[in-house]
């Protein structure tokens, strides 16, 4: 391949982000007073001709610190956030309510990844009984999944006792989850509709929905399922042997790694 093709092909971002280093470093006084822009332009575009390498060693150490800055970033929205993660007034509990180990898992009634990781959230709880589930309503795949998420939250406004049954019947159910779907889930559980309709005329539903949103966002989620375990913030069906590792490890040293 040739040179100027490995330095040219390159996202523009990242290209300007490496000559502004180079430029800058070339650019200090020391240098500058014997030299003209233009002549400073060319020395950097030489130096990465003849040295397209230093590129991919650039370019990977800035992947590492802006992951090392996006990490940071999170533990201090865990840190600063604790109280609305884990002790909302309008989180789901499922589990142990006064368990030792927390998993959060953010979530969408039309989530397929969801649905698949629905029974490793089961089994979790079931090897676990020291394990505390939150459940976090995170509608994220359109209007349908609004108004699950919607029904959702006036189940636990009504009857927080059968959200567990609803909730499995919503994840385990073939098509799409709206508001009719949702409300069958919910009178099949034994859920008065007039009272589900009742609580669903307030604003309850929209505070809860936006206090979430304003969590992802602050945690940088783009999709569903994510999970919360300690300091650590797991995005993607990661799968029952990691969930289970990370939690075990959790248990016995504070921490996901041991």
């Amino acid at each position: 391949m040739n040179r100027n093709s490995i330095i040219w092909r390159l996202p523009l971002a990242q290209c300007a982000a490496l000559v502004a280093l180079l430029f800058s470093i070339l650019s200090t006084p020391v240098v500058a007073q014997d030299l003209d822009r233009g002549e400073i332009e060319n020395i950097v575009r030489d130096y990465l001709l003849k040295n397209p390498e230093i590129i991919t060693e650039a370019l990977a150490e800035l992947d590492r610190r802006e992951k090392a800055a996006e990490e940071a970033a999170r533990r201090e929205v865990l840190t600063s956030s604790s109280d609305i993660l884990y002790n909302s007034t309008r989180q789901v509990v499922l589990g142990n309510p006064t368990g030792s180990v927390t998993l959060v898992e953010f979530f969408d009634y039309n989530c397929g990844y969801c649905k698949r990781a629905y029974g490793d959230m089961v089994r979790l709880m079931e090897e676990n009984p020291d394990l505390r589930v939150v459940l976090k309503e995170f509608p994220v795949l359109g209007q349908p999944s609004v108004e699950a998420a919607q029904v959702a939250v006036a189940v636990n406004e009504v009857a927080p006792d059968k959200y567990g049954a609803f909730h499995e019947a919503l994840m385990m159910r073939r098509g799409q989850a709206n508001r009719a779907s949702a409300l069958e889930a919910a009178t099949n559980a034994g859920i008065s509709e007039e009272a589900l309709l009742e609580a669903m005329s307030t604003d309850v539903a929209g505070q809860t929905i936006e206090e979430v949103y304003t969590l992802a966002n602050r945690l940088g989620l783009t999709g569903t399922p994510s999970y919360v375990v300690g300091e650590e913030v797991i995005m993607g069906a990661v799968g029952y042997d990691q969930l289970s590792s990370k939690l075990t490890d959790l248990k016995n040293c504070g921490q996901t790694t041991c």
